[in-house]
Order: structure tokens, then C-alpha cells, then sequence
């Protein structure tokens, strides 16, 4: 079900999210609750939806859009307060500072399943997933390492706990992936973009150990000699470092 959610074409995923919200408000009023409480549940459904936006503007449209045609509407009597409520949502799943670094973009399903063919490592070797939001890296990491040690770093509270229920087997940690030190790990595994790739290149030569591997779906180093590069299902490539980094010849 969540594939053909994320294969849906824009607008129809903030469609559905609007129209869905709709149904909650109402629903949760006819049942007798409060119109603020109606409010928050039917904005939950616009932050659930809001994952499967690529871009910031989308994810700010499929939440606020809602509460936006609400409040046109007239058709609640909130507190001034309660419309503070779609904002605070928002901020809680996409904190200011996880703006500047990757959006919630999911790793598909098996895409790192070669990755131990081309970068072996040990039994019990940490592996980090920075920036792991909902834990579908750290999923298709675990079908590459079964018998590594897997950790996940998520700046949200709200991505963080709910990566910890999808992924029981992994030690979860709220924090900065740009402030949180790497030298422990084998493997570092980023699904960022173009832009912040530079700064995790320049961590990555600082902390990561000889040996150690960088891995990225989609987006290379451009500065650095890859090592591999492999090929997701879907045509994605996964570009593939080690430590100590080899600058691109050329």
C-alpha cells in the first residue's frame, strides 16, 4: 500500500490528504469530541500524508491545506490557540533544522541488497543510517548486514520513536547527524541531497577510520573516486567510498 501511495502524482497524495481530513473532522464531531480535538486528529492525517511530498512546499501544502479550506469554510468556532495546532504538527515532524539537510525521502525496499558484495564487513560491525526517519534505510540495511549492529539517527522526536517501533532490532537515537560523531561505525549510509553532500564528504574524511565505507543512494561525492557503484531496482545508483577517500581523478 505505502509503494502506490509513493508513486502517486502530485496533487493527488495532498487530494487525498484533504479529503481524508475532512472525513476525520466530521466524523470525530459527530461523535460528540470537542471541534479542537476534531482539528488536531484531522491534521494528523495531513502530517501522515506529508511523507510522501517530495519537496518542502509540498509538505507545507498537503498539511496546511486543510485547516487552511477549514478556516475559509467557517464552518468550526475554534479558540485562537487551536489554530496554532497544524503549525505545531508540522514542526514536530520536520524540525527547522531537518529543513536545511534531506526531506523525508524513503530508501525503496531492497535497494541496498548488493551493497554486502561490494562492501563486506565483519559480524557485528556498527553500521549508522544518518537521518533515518521512518527506518526504511535501516530495513534495507538489515537485508544487507543481518548480523551487523544497526544504528539509526533521526533529529524528530515523532520519526525517531516511530523508526524505533518499525525497527525494534536497531538502536534509535534522536540527534544531529552533523554534531554526532562517526569514527565509531563501519559504515555510514546518507540519503541527503545534492547540496549537503560537500559537508558530509568533509565529516565523513574527518572521523570515519580506514576502512570504513560511505555509502549514498543517489547523490555522489563529487570530489571523491568512488570505490563501486551499484544499481537499486528502480535505476537509482548507490555510490559506494572508503576510507581513507580517494579525490576523483580528473
Amino acid at each position: 500500500m505505502k509503494a502506490v501511495l509513493a508513486r502517486l502524482r502530485w496533487p493527488l497524495p495532498a487530494l487525498l490528504a484533504w479529503g481524508g481530513a475532512w472525513a476525520v473532522f466530521i466524523g470525530v464531531q459527530s461523535l460528540g469530541a470537542a471541534a479542537w480535538l476534531a482539528l488536531v486528529l484531522a491534521c494528523g492525517v495531513g502530517v501522515a500524508f506529508s511523507v510522501l511530498a517530495g519537496t518542502w512546499w509540498r509538505r507545507g501544502a498537503t498539511v496546511l491545506g486543510f485547516p487552511l479550506s477549514l478556516a475559509l469554510s467557517g464552518a468550526a468556532t475554534l479558540p485562537a490557540w487551536a489554530w496554532l495546532m497544524p503549525l505545531a504538527l508540522l514542526l514536530l515532524i520536520y524540525p527547522l533544522n531537518a529543513w536545511q539537510d534531506a526531506p523525508l525521502f524513503p530508501t525503496p525496499a531492497h535497494a541496498l541488497r548488493d551493497l554486502a558484495r561490494q562492501a563486506p564487513l565483519p559480524a557485528q560491525a556498527r553500521v549508522l543510517d544518518a537521518g533515518c526517519g521512518l527506518g526504511d534505510g535501516l530495513k534495507a540495511l538489515r537485508e544487507a548486514y543481518p548480523k551487523t549492529q544497526l544504528h539509526g539517527l533521526e533529529w524528530s522526536w515523532l520519526l525517531r520513536g516511530l523508526c524505533a517501533l518499525r525497527c525494534p532490532w536497531a538502536r534509535i537515537r534522536q540527534g544531529d547527524i552533523w554534531r554526532a560523531d562517526w569514527q565509531p561505525y563501519d559504515l555510514v549510509y546518507l540519503f541527503q541531497r545534492p547540496e549537503s553532500m560537500p559537508k558530509a564528504v568533509e565529516k565523513a574524511r574527518a572521523e570515519l577510520k580506514p576502512g570504513a565505507w560511505l555509502a549514498s543512494l543517489e547523490f555522489e561525492a563529487r570530489d571523491l573516486q568512488p570505490q563501486a557503484t551499484l544499481r537499486c531496482p528502480d535505476g537509482r545508483p548507490v555510490w559506494l567510498y572508503r576510507a581513507p577517500f580517494r579525490p576523483r581523478k580528473g
